[in-house]
């Protein structure tokens, strides 16, 4: 059984990844309702938080139909970190997860994300202040290193589980590499077997299919995968992990009808946590994903792209539900 704290997520749990944009309360619904035993909010800025910016603020939310479930910060000034981390504190998750590893240029620039990793002695500062500031477990989310050069995360999860880290999730590259070539997983296995390390740890990158997680788990021994990119447009992944890993067999994908019913879901939870304008336009970076591989559906998608009027893009979504689409398999 792993644990992060008195957190149960059973035998080989399944994380749903922090992303910028993608992981909203509307996109968990979907990927909770298909099997994700932990989900986390997209991250938030330590200093937002504190200034009250409304995007900020509104990453907050959360639900009981989601627990267990983290709020992520990041940031790169202790004082900040640990004022934040009472913020989050007050709207009750289940843990606080402290991002060391966005490789994205606005965050690292700002000396956040995975800018930390050149300076872990800051590293542990700031984990420090994140843990006395709640009485939640707090886990950590980073990458192999900063470089080529700098690969010292066998080192840096020792030292964050010294200092109180419960769990810790490492993505298989650095922040050099961002999210190109093959992630490395033998240095998370090195992690995972350090005689010293007690906590979970939980591996992250390039699993895309139930046959990878399956490999992944018997071949580098970690206690669970945490799924990012193959999530988006497909929740089922979940599910279909969970079944291969049990039964050594695949599970039919989606049908069509499942995947134009995740679709409205979507939209549907969408306008509901935002405004209408707002969750139109921001779902339309989604249609191509709940839509992808489906022959001669070109006019439709154009159709759904150009719409801006909710009612019409509910009578399209039935329109091709009606349609019937036939799958070709990936």
């Amino acid at each position: 059984m792993v644990k992060i704290g008195d957190i149960s997520l059973g035998n080989f749990p399944l994380l749903l990844a922090p992303m910028e944009d993608v992981s909203d309360p509307p996109f968990r619904y979907l990927c909770k309702k298909h099997g994700a035993d932990l989900m986390y909010t997209e991250f938030i800025s330590s200093e937002g938080l504190i200034r009250d910016a409304v995007k900020s603020r509104q990453k907050l939310d959360i639900f009981d139909h989601e627990r267990p479930i983290g709020i992520q910060i990041f940031g790169g000034d202790e004082e900040a970190m640990a004022l934040a981390t009472k913020i989050v504190d007050a709207t009750q998750p289940d843990l606080v997860d402290i991002n060391f590893g966005c490789p994205v240029k606005k965050v690292v620039c700002k000396g956040a994300g995975a800018a930390v990793l050149k300076d872990i002695p800051l590293m542990i500062r700031l984990t420090e202040a994140v843990v006395r500031s709640t009485n939640l477990p707090v886990t950590v989310k980073t990458r192999l290193g900063w470089d080529e050069k700098t690969k010292n995360i066998e080192e840096v999860a020792e030292r964050l589980q010294d200092v109180g880290v419960k769990a810790l999730s490492i993505h298989g590259r650095t922040r050099t590499q961002l999210y190109k070539g093959e992630a490395d997983w033998t240095l998370i296995a090195k992690v995972k077997n350090n005689p010293r390390i007690t906590i979970p740890i939980f591996g992250n990158g390039d699993v895309t299919t139930p046959e990878k997680a399956l490999d992944y788990k018997n071949r580098f021994g970690v206690d669970g995968i945490m799924i990012g990119r193959a999530a988006i447009g497909h929740p089922w992944v979940f599910r279909e992990i969970k079944h291969f890993l049990s039964t050594g067999e695949h599970m039919a994908g989606p049908t069509f009808e499942e995947r134009v019913e995740a679709c409205k879901i979507h939209l549907q939870k969408s306008v509901e946590w935002k405004s209408e304008i707002l969750a139109i336009n921001e779902m339309k970076r989604h249609y191509s994903n709940y839509f992808k591989g489906i022959p001669n559906f070109k006019a439709y998608r154009t159709a759904l792209l150009c719409s801006n009027n909710l009612n019409e893009i509910y009578d399209l979504l039935e329109v091709i539900r009606e349609k019937k689409f036939e799958l070709i398999e990936d």
